[in-house]
């Protein structure tokens, strides 16, 4: 999952940007309203967490934008002033959550996950495909029952391989999908990450192909009717 914090408030976006890093969250970080609107129309989120009174353009207003551009990322505000009229204007300029600082780390997360629940209500959280088990409320990945030893990018993206069936992936789309964008690096960065995670499930019994390449587009899964 790739999230955009919107946040000026240094000590607030250093807490929180590890937070959700700590729990496998891919973050692209903004401490200015403008940029961070330009970065929204630049990658794809899952989630947006916005502060109210930003810099250029204030959290209000992005996300009216965002609205009225038909995108319906959720958008969760975060604000000092624990007001009603506050909170109604926020709601009806299209935010998807409310919470005023400060406030419980832990419940925020719980909220996050909600708001990322409501938006994938079609994903269950096992996810499966041809013997491969993916668990992305203990973020675990099985193979035939076994065990996979992961790092958390190769975790994200044994992830994006199993939420997305057949679909093919290219380079640059996974780069694209699972690094921050000041974090992008070259391409053959991908390569290296395939060749670990194909090791990695041959060990444990599973096709040497089981991903895919698909030559000249990209990576996907393979079907067992096709292994």
């Amino acid at each position: 999952m790739r999230i955009l914090l919107v946040e000026d408030e240094q000590y607030l976006a250093k807490t929180l940007n590890q937070a959700l890093v700590d729990q496998n969250y891919v973050v692209d970080f903004s401490p200015d309203g403008q940029a961070g609107w330009e970065q929204s129309q630049t990658f794809p989120y899952d989630l947006i967490i916005l502060n109210l009174c930003l810099p250029n353009l204030n959290g209000i207003d992005f996300c009216r934008q965002l609205r009225c551009m038909g995108d319906r990322t959720p958008v969760l505000i975060v604000a000092t002033q624990d007001s009603a009229a506050q909170k109604v204007m926020v709601l009806d300029a299209g935010a998807d959550d409310y919470v005023v600082y400060p406030y419980d780390q832990q419940e925020l997360l719980a909220r996050i996950r909600a708001l990322l629940r409501r938006a994938s209500l079609t994903v269950p959280p096992i996810l499966n495909w041809e013997g491969l088990c993916c668990n992305t409320i203990t973020c675990e990945v099985t193979y035939g029952g076994h065990l996979l030893e992961l790092t958390a990018k190769e975790y994200r993206l044994i992830e994006l391989f199993v939420r997305n069936g057949r679909r093919v992936w290219s380079r640059s789309a996974i780069l694209d999908r699972l690094w921050p964008a000041e974090e992008i690096p070259q391409e053959e960065t991908i390569k290296t990450h395939i060749k670990h995670l194909r090791q990695k499930l041959q060990t444990i019994g599973a096709p040497t192909d089981l991903i895919e390449t698909v030559y000249g587009l990209g990576y996907r899964l393979k079907e067992e009717s096709s292994v």
